[in-house]
């Protein structure tokens, strides 16, 4: 197996490395692996957009710390409510 050496890897970089490695319990080089696998691994074609995120998710896990934002709104909020009585059709 060949052997590379990263020179000048900014700081920051290797800080969220480091943290991505070991929110999946690995060291920062087979993280990189992982990564750099990942990344030159062949794709089936076809595939499509929601398979690729299952996989991707499957993979590195899913944060659920990150809140869903959603907008504040009532049931009484008619101001983007949509009439479809038959008289908002002409009829």
């Amino acid at each position: 197996m060949a052997s590379i050496t990263i020179r000048r890897l900014d700081e920051a970089i290797k800080q969220k490395l480091r943290l991505q490695a070991a929110r999946h319990g690995r060291s920062m080089e087979a993280e990189v692996r992982s990564i750099l696998a990942r990344q030159f691994e062949e794709k089936p074609s076809g595939v499509g957009i929601g398979s690729q995120i299952q996989q991707i998710v499957k993979e590195d896990g899913f944060d659920e710390d990150i809140p869903l934002k959603q907008p504040e709104r009532t049931i009484d909020d008619e101001s983007n409510a949509v009439d479809f009585s038959d008289s908002a059709f002409g009829s």
